[in-house]
C-alpha cells in the first residue's frame, strides 16, 4: 500500500488493526512450506532465465514444463536439505563466500557490485539470491557426493589417461593482476604541472613506505579507488599497450614510473602475473573424477532422489495439477 493509501484508512480501521494476511500454502514438505508467492517468484525467475538462454522451438519446449520442473525443484530442495541435516552436512558462510570469490576471480569481477550487475543481466537475480541458490546447490552436491558419487569407482589410470588426452582443456592462458592509480593529465600547462606535482608527492610517499593501495584511495580519480585500484585478473590484450607492457615488466609489488595516455597519467603496481601454463593433474583430479562419474551417475542419482521423495512427507494443499496449470 502506498503512503497516500495509508492516509485514506478510517480511524476505526487503524484502531482495530488491519486484517492479518496469510499466504496461501501450496505444498508442505517435511514441515517446510511452499507458498503460492514463493512458487510464483521461482517460476518467474526460471522463465526469465529460459528466455535469456533459448529461443524458437527449443524455448517453447522448455516453457511447457517450466512450472512442473520448478515445483519439483522446490520440493526436492527441502527434501535434500533435510537429508543434509541427517548426514551432518553443514555449510559455512566462509565456504559460500570463497566459492563466490573464485567465480569473481575467474570472470575478472573486481567488486561484488560488478558481479551483481552481471548476475542481474544473465540470471535476473541479485547477489544475495545467488548466494542462497549457491548454498542449496552446494548442499545438494555434497549429499550426492557422499550418497551416490562415492560409490562409483573410477581407476586412477583412467583419470590420468583422460588428463593426458584433454590437457588443452586445462591450459591456463597468461593473465596478470594489477592495481592502478589514475590521475587526470590536465589540458592547460598549469593543470599538467599540478598533476606532475601530485605524482612527485605520491612517489615520495612510496619511498617512505606508504602502501600503494592507500595512495590509490587518497589520490586516484578512477572508480577502482574503492578496491585500492585492484582490477582483478586480466587477460593479455585488454589494457592500453604501454600500460600492459609496463605492468608485465614489473616485479610483484613493484610500482611503475608514470605512464601517460591521451587523457590520464597512470601509476601501476603488479600484484601477480601467471604465465601460459597447464594446471597440474593433482589440481584438476577431482574435477576429472566428477566428469567421468557423471554419465555413470545419472540413473543412480534419479533412483536415489526417487527414494528420498518416497520416504518424504509431501502434502499438496492444492491439487498438483492445478498448481502446475496456474
Amino acid at each position: 500500500m502506498s503512503i497516500r493509501g495509508l492516509a485514506l484508512l478510517s480511524l476505526p480501521c487503524i484502531l482495530m488493526g488491519a486484517p492479518e494476511v496469510r499466504e496461501e500454502i501450496l505444498v508442505v514438505v517435511n514441515g517446510h512450506t511452499i507458498s503460492r508467492r514463493s512458487f510464483q517468484q521461482a517460476v518467474e525467475q526460471e522463465t526469465a532465465a529460459l528466455y535469456r538462454q533459448f529461443s524458437g522451438k527449443v524455448l517453447d519446449e522448455k516453457l511447457k514444463d517450466a512450472r512442473e520442473k520448478t515445483l519439483q525443484g522446490l520440493v526436492d530442495n527441502f527434501i535434500i536439505q533435510d537429508k543434509a541435516e541427517d548426514l551432518g552436512i553443514k555449510l559455512r558462510e566462509e565456504d559460500i563466500r570463497n566459492y563466490i570469490e573464485d567465480i569473481k576471480k575467474q570472470n575478472n569481477f573486481a567488486t561484488d557490485a560488478d558481479f551483481e550487475r552481471a548476475l542481474k543481466g544473465s540470471l535476473g537475480i541479485g547477489l544475495q539470491a545467488y548466494m542462497s541458490r549457491t548454498r542449496t546447490d552446494m548442499q545438494k552436491q555434497e549429499v550426492l557426493r557422499r550418497e551416490v558419487y562415492s560409490k562409483i569407482a573410477i581407476e586412477e589410470q583412467e583419470l590420468r589417461a583422460y588428463y593426458l588426452d584433454h590437457k588443452e582443456d586445462y591450459r591456463q592462458p597468461p593473465r596478470f593482476r594489477i592495481r592502478e592509480l589514475v590521475l587526470a593529465k590536465g589540458v592547460t600547462p598549469d593543470d599538467q604541472a599540478a598533476t606532475k606535482a601530485v605524482v612527485a608527492k605520491i612517489q615520495e610517499a612510496l619511498k617512505k613506505g606508504t602502501a600503494f593501495e592507500e595512495l590509490v584511495k587518497e589520490y586516484s580519480t578512477s572508480t577502482s579507488r574503492s578496491t585500492g585500484g585492484d582490477l582483478g585478473w586480466l587477460p593479455k590484450g585488454i589494457l592500453h599497450a604501454n600500460i600492459e607492457s609496463a605492468s608485465l615488466a614489473l616485479k610483484p609489488e613493484e610500482v611503475s614510473a608514470p605512464l601517460e595516455t591521451d587523457k590520464n597519467v597512470y601509476l601501476v603496481q603488479l600484484i601477480e602475473a601467471q604465465l601460459d601454463t597447464t594446471k597440474p593433474f593433482a589440481e584438476v583430479k577431482e574435477k576429472i573424477l566428477e566428469k567421468l562419474q557423471e554419465p555413470k551417475a545419472q540413473n543412480a542419482i534419479e533412483n536415489y532422489l526417487s527414494g528420498l521423495r518416497i520416504r518424504a512427507n509431501v502434502r499438496y494443499m492444492v491439487l498438483k495439477d492445478d498448481i502446475i496449470k496456474g
